[in-house]
């Protein structure tokens, strides 16, 4: 990892003109590090997330008593059929929220027990729905506090399988757990989704990378999905480039009236939050669309017109519209994005606190927010805080590039995913 500063001043008034080779996704790693370790066989995981968050997985998957090496963006994972040797083992994950839920989930088909736990925001992120539905399977997994959040406790004999019930109201992931582990059911498994489902295209991404291992599932749209008992192959796989990281740059392109070319995600992308570069499209952008990447201009005058816009699917985008809404003509409006309020931090409230630092009025509301821009672009120097919030941090550097005086305070946040993102802006 990077030594950052206790904070870092971004230079203003830069027009970017660049072509980018970012991270893989953080959601891609995550996901085929689980399934690898389930699979018969050795996997290799290439272009892989380098960050925290791929770090704490890793290492909670050692615990479990799977051999993984790593090479930089190389991950090897010596899967043992479904087998997992640890019988107990006490897993740290931080404040990385898809490995402790997809976890939990792995740990319900070993045979042992097992203490799941992350730091003081963690224990406040709730996981009750994806508890409740495991044990609808069979498993015997607690809240330990019985506050509905970490620290999660799991007594494992193995799924039982048949159907269960999950709320999708909260968080896409914890289907997506259900899904990864469901094929090591000793029977077939319904999952039957109640409530409208958060994020959706996170629910495609699962799916995709499960068939690309070798198993199927059935589905009835994003309410029932059936899996019978099937082992995943062990393969070569790789990694898209991650786009959450590409969309700051897109941002970036945007609000200064720059080009920028993003590398290793393309049109057929399963990943929702590509969306974002759709959305600037609306705003006044041009982009263009390839195979293995797409490029994205920004207004030459750097006028960008603004709108009512779901992020239901992409709602860890809304940090990076909201940094772009302060340079747009007209009110924008973010809508159905309330589980921003159980992330790392609560993001709504956060984006309105730092917004209104430069002036912005902004109007939080239960699931939306609306952000009217800037009208006066001189400061001497706005200090941002970020919350160890690593989106923060990344969200609000973009205001640096079209405003002089805007420091970020700890920045080193963004380790948990995407280490050098000040590196690579700075090359900007």
């Amino acid at each position: 990892m990077l030594n950052y500063p206790d904070k870092i001043r971004i230079q203003g008034k830069t027009k970017i003109d660049k072509e980018l080779i970012l991270p893989g996704s953080k959601s891609l790693t995550n996901r085929a590090m689980v399934i690898a370790s389930l699979a018969d066989g050795i996997s290799v995981l290439n272009n892989t997330l380098v960050a925290e968050d791929s770090y704490v997985m890793i290492r909670a998957l050692q615990k479990l008593g799977i051999k993984i090496e790593t090479d930089n963006q190389k991950i090897v994972v010596h899967g043992l059929s479904g087998e997992i040797p640890a019988k107990e083992a006490k897993l740290d994950l931080r404040l990385s929220g898809t490995s402790i839920r997809f976890l939990t989930a792995l740990c319900a088909t070993a045979e042992g027990e097992y203490l799941l736990d992350g730091n003081e925001r963690m224990r406040e992120r709730p996981i009750v729905d994806l508890l409740t539905a495991l044990n609808g399977l069979g498993a015997d997994t607690i809240s330990l506090f019985d506050s509905g959040c970490p620290p999660v406790r799991v007594k494992a004999s193995g799924l039982l399988g048949g159907q269960t019930v999950i709320s999708g109201s909260s968080s896409s992931q914890y289907l997506s757990a259900l899904l990864m582990v469901a094929p090591y059911a000793k029977k077939e498994v319904e999952i039957i989704v109640v409530d409208d489902l958060q994020s959706k295209p996170f629910i495609d991404m699962t799916l995709k990378v499960m068939s690309d291992f070798g198993v199927s599932v059935q589905r009835d749209g994003y309410k029932r999905f059936f899996i019978r008992p099937q082992k995943y192959t062990a393969t070569e796989y790789l990694i898209e480039t991650d786009a959450m990281a590409a969309g700051y740059f897109w941002a970036a392109a945007a609000i200064t009236g720059g080009r920028v070319v993003t590398k290793g995600i393309g049109k057929n992308s399963e990943q929702g939050d590509k969306r974002l570069a759709d959305v600037l499209a609306q705003m006044g952008c041009t982009v263009n669309w390839h195979e293995d990447y797409v490029e994205l201009i920004g207004p030459t005058n750097g006028s960008l017109r603004a709108g009512t816009f779901d992020f239901n699917d992409m709602s860890d985008q809304a940090q990076t519209l909201a940094v772009v809404a302060l340079f747009a003509k007209g009110k924008t409006r973010i809508e159905n994005i309330w589980n921003l309020r159980i992330k790392e931090t609560d993001r709504l409230r956060a984006i309105k606190q730092e917004l209104s630092k430069f002036g912005a009025i902004v109007k939080e509301e239960k699931d939306a927010i609306e952000i009217e821009p800037l009208k006066d672009y001189n400061f001497k120097q706005i200090e941002i805080e970020t919350y160890d919030d690593h989106r923060m941090a990344m969200a609000f550097a973009l205001v640096g590039l079209r405003l002089d005086g805007v420091v970020i305070k700890n920045p080193e946040c963004v380790a948990k995913t995407f280490p050098k993102f000040f590196e690579l802006l700075a090359e900007l």
